[in-house]
């Protein structure tokens, strides 16, 4: 890349929405994106407070990562639609992350969450400037669906203490104060407190079914406040928000504690994957809708920035929402304006109208957490799992149950689902199909053991290996073939179909070359059909091609002329010498008419072998 490349390309990277400027000239698109940026703003307000909380984290962090970080993810970012902020699944991580260093909002807790979310915007920052985005497909769609399952569970039960207005002493897993919270609720639920939480639950889930255009979060929001505030419920013993400092965020850089980074490091890898994939995810479910074109590697810039612009300004580490992301295209949005939007509406609720949140019940926060998150747990996604294929099932079995059993150390079950993934895959690859086939009257090649009918060559044997050809399974490849030449002792010509074999290693290719000399001096002849270029291109670099032979003597770009090679040299008894070999579709067409499975008149296609 030139030096003038690069710098169009450092331009399009800091500032790709600047065309989108000229789009914000039609008075319909402006008007568009007001309304988007206004209506995604109601719903964000309680909705990064209740976060907050779920983080271990006061109300007002929610409030500062909901300012800066959406306008920061909209201007530097690809997706026009997406909405940056709190998200459910980020705050978990973000409390499992820090509860181990420092206790639930202490001020260490809340330094480290700073440098936490900073972290995580430099990590992303530089993984989209290096055009890393592919590592995010490690984190497998059985893994995530396994987590995101196990997660929305832990999330939605976090808050049963809040529910039910108790309080009880963390233990060293979550199911276990999960059950201490339960028991303690038998017997000291605070009745107030529990109908506020059944208030707030009833209020969204009636507006989401009843009137789904009406903020319910915000309804619900408002309306317990009022109540909070009229029957005097902090001094019946309540919980409540109280106060949000007021005014705008300042910014500030905090003490790099270089032993803590160093803990915060799996961390910060593993939310900044988990966060990423929820943004890029929600981001091209939007963009099929709108047709416009997503980069992963641009998004992974305005997730990183608005990350650390977070951190940076007092908030805690955000992601794109799938929620507000879903309001923000369905009141309209345009162009990335609407976030530049909801950044403003924010803005003017921290410096004008904090002091109407101080009566919000915390018991209402932790309905909207609850009522966010319920739609997450999605059983069939696992069972389609199971049916596509049976590892993957068990990679999202094993994940959801590791996670929930290990909570609140989310990462560890994260790490052991991708782990056990590549296993299971690396493990899937190592014994893959070999097919013996032969041919079948319509003129394709089958395998002879699904089709044990079809009648097979004594010299020469045909065989397609359906995977690429590497360190993994290179002895089972040539274990196979020493079983097929030991199965059929007159072999003279071992056909291999190429086809299926996407790459070819060093481990492979030693191993066809040796398969290729060790065969040849009890005489017999391999062959190698319907090879790909990079198949090719090994054999070439390494020298095999001409040690086994060369084009056109044991290479060949298509099966006729491997058969026809093996037919000019073969002496078989049995079919003329080729003339009546049962891999020619004349002969396989005869011999099905034969079996009663086509009709005598029926048109003779055309024998292509």
């Amino acid at each position: 890349m030139s030096f003038p490349e690069f710098l169009v390309r450092l331009r399009e990277m800091l500032i790709p929405t600047l065309y989108q400027v000229k789009e914000l000239k039609d008075p319909a698109v402006l008007k568009a994106d007001l309304i988007a940026g206004i209506t995604v703003a109601l719903v964000l307000v309680p909705q990064s407070m209740a976060y907050a909380q779920l983080a271990g984290l006061p109300a007002y962090f929610g409030l500062y990562a909901s300012f800066l970080p959406p306008m920061v993810a909209a201007l530097f970012g690809s997706s026009r639609q997406l909405a940056t902020g709190p998200v459910a699944v980020v705050s978990l991580l973000t409390a499992a992350s820090l509860e181990p260093l420092a206790a639930a909002g202490s001020e260490g807790f809340l330094a480290y969450a700073i440098l936490l979310a900073i972290m995580i915007g430099v990590f992303q920052l530089v993984l989209g400037l290096l055009r890393l985005g592919v590592l995010v497909d490690f984190l497998s769609h059985p893994v995530v669906v396994g987590f995101t399952n196990a997660g929305a569970v832990i999330i939605a039960t976090s808050q049963l203490s809040k529910l039910f207005g108790v309080t009880v002493e963390k233990a060293p897993r979550h199911y276990e104060t999960v059950y201490n919270i339960l028991q303690e609720a038998t017997e000291s639920t605070h009745l107030i407190t529990f109908t506020f939480s059944v208030l707030s639950i009833a209020i969204i889930w009636s507006m989401k079914k009843y009137q789904p255009r009406v903020p319910g979060v915000l309804i619900a929001v408002v309306a317990c406040t009022l109540l909070s505030w009229m029957i005097g419920f902090e001094e019946r013993g309540g919980a409540i928000v109280g106060a949000i400092p007021a005014g705008l965020p300042s910014m500030t850089i905090p003490v790099f504690d270089w032993e803590v980074v160093k803990q915060l490091i799996a961390s910060t890898i593993v939310i900044s994957l988990i966060g990423f994939m929820e943004a890029i995810s929600i981001a091209k479910a939007m963009a099929a809708r709108t047709r416009q074109r997503i980069d992963a590697n641009q998004e992974l810039v305005g997730q990183g920035l608005s990350n650390m612009v977070s951190g940076l300004f007092g908030g805690y580490a955000v992601s794109g929402s799938f929620s507000r992301s879903a309001v923000n295209i369905e009141s309209g949005a345009v162009t990335g304006f609407s976030s530049i939007v909801t950044g403003a509406v924010v803005g003017i609720t921290l410096l004008f109208l904090t002091p109407l949140l101080y009566h919000l019940p915390q018991s209402t926060l932790a309905a909207v957490i609850i009522m966010a998150v319920i739609n997450l747990v999605k059983i069939e996604p696992i069972k389609h799992a199971w049916k596509a294929e049976k590892h993957d099932g068990i990679v999202a079995v094993v994940t959801f149950v590791l996670t929930l059993v290990m909570a609140p150390h989310l990462e560890q079950g994260i790490i052991i689902g991708v782990v056990l993934a590549m296993v299971l895959f690396i493990y899937r690859t190592m014994r893959p199909r070999i097919a013996i086939v032969s041919r079948y009257h319509d003129g394709t090649f089958r395998d002879v053991s699904v089709h044990p009918e079809l009648d097979r060559c004594k010299k020469i044997l045909m065989f397609r290996f359906d995977m690429s050809l590497y360190y993994a399974n290179a002895g089972y490849f040539e274990t196979k073939v020493l079983e097929m030449v030991a199965d059929n002792p007159d072999i003279e010509y071992l056909i291999l179909d190429a086809e299926g074999i996407n790459t070819l290693d060093a481990t492979g290719e030693e191993v066809l070359l040796h398969l290729s000399e060790r065969l040849k001096k009890v005489g017999i002849t391999i062959i190698v059909a319907r090879m790909k270029k990079q198949f090719m291109d090994t054999v070439r670099k390494t020298g095999t091609l001409e040690k086994m032979g060369g084009d056109n003597r044991r290479f060949f770009s298509r099966i006729t002329f491997a058969l026809a090679q093996a037919w000019a040299n073969v002496e078989c008894d049995k079919c003329g010498n080729g003339k009546n070999c049962p891999l020619r579709t004349s002969v396989a067409i005869q011999q099905a008419k034969e079996r009663g499975e086509l009709e005598s008149d029926k048109p003779k296609p055309v024998d292509i072998a």
